[in-house]
């Protein structure tokens, strides 16, 4: 039987039933009250009742701040998810209760989400609410379902094709070049202070290597005689060899060797900072990081007719995959047709 009382907060309900523990709640209203005992007296009296008090007490900033600490520090992209993690956490819906993420809450969370940055984001910050909820179901043994599975996903942005024309390229090389001092020691006007920008992007465009691949570069996997490099774990999983051309030994024999063992003692974040703004001196729009990847894949393409060679050099594991990195220009194909 159902006992209902009159709360300051409301009104309190408590279900008592042999089998089951006690369950309460308090709602605003009395007809909320009774319609809600009525429910659980229902599934008790089935079978079917699940105990959401658990839920009813958790809330998602405790899901994605447990989430953080067990499941991310343990992927590949730990540090990019984290970020992404550290957003979420400032947004109001990390503090609503987890039988309060319906449906139609994640629809209108998403629909204020696209609001301000693109299709793809938002698919992606949903790929995470949607792990963050299934590891909780299975691993942590919370009474829940996903509501992510119910939601209808925006859609994803168009592959890039961006290319960086020669001027842009000479025009960011020199915002990357190494900062000149004065005579009394301070840094003048131009440049970059930080001395691995620039040898990282210019092996990033004759490699083709993603971001993480070249941060993760030890000199004890970088074999100049033979000329390669090798990335013992990749993206993709698997290890890779990439063949060094004439530049991009030359680029590394130059730089300097650490006592750590890394050929660029630098973050992922202070790469991506510094790049950025030299992007902004430089006065080019719309140009990322990885963008460099995709104009180093359309370059190499010119020399490696093979797109088994191709695929070799970039690590791409289907030729569906390498398409959306190979963005030929007209006039280049145009030279090729004589």
């Amino acid at each position: 039987m159902a006992t209902i009382r009159k709360r300051n907060a409301g009104w309190e309900v408590q279900v008592r039933r042999h089998g089951y523990p006690v369950v309460n709640q308090t709602l605003p209203t009395k007809a909320d009250a009774v319609a809600w005992a009525a429910v659980v007296e229902s599934e008790m009296a089935r079978g079917a009742f699940i105990d959401r008090s658990l839920a009813e007490r958790t809330t998602f900033r405790d899901l994605l701040v447990r989430y953080e600490r067990e499941i991310t520090v343990h992927k590949k992209g730990a540090a990019v998810e984290a970020c992404r993690i550290r957003s979420l956490l400032r947004d109001p819906i990390a503090d609503a209760r987890l039988t309060d993420l319906t449906g139609p809450r994640i629809a209108q969370w998403r629909d204020e989400r696209h609001r301000h940055v693109s299709g793809s984001t938002v698919n992606r910050d949903l790929n995470l609410f949607s792990h963050v909820f299934n590891v909780a179901r299975k691993e942590w043994a919370l009474p829940l379902d996903n509501p992510v599975g119910m939601v209808r996903r925006p859609k994803s942005n168009r592959g890039r094709t961006r290319r960086l024309s020669h001027e842009e390229e000479q025009r960011l090389l020199a915002q990357l070049a190494p900062s000149e001092r004065s005579t009394d020691g301070s840094y003048l006007p131009g440049g970059c202070r930080n001395p691995w920008i620039l040898p990282i992007v210019l092996l990033a465009l004759e490699t083709g290597m993603r971001r993480g691949e070249l941060l993760s570069i030890r000199w004890s996997n970088v074999f100049l005689e033979e000329c390669y490099l090798h990335l013992p774990d990749t993206k993709n999983g698997e290890p890779r060899d990439v063949p060094l051309s004439t530049r991009a030994r030359a680029l590394l024999a130059a730089l300097p060797r650490g006592p750590a063992g890394r050929v660029f003692p630098i973050t992922a974040e202070s790469l991506k900072q510094v790049f950025e703004r030299a992007v902004v001196r430089a006065e080019i729009h719309d140009f990322r990081f990885h963008d460099l990847r995709h104009e180093a894949t359309s370059r190499l393409a010119i020399r490696l007719d093979n797109v088994l060679e191709l695929s070799a050099v970039t690590g791409h594991k289907t030729l569906g995959m390498l398409k959306r990195y190979y963005h030929p220009r007209a006039a280049d194909l145009a030279k090729k047709l004589g």
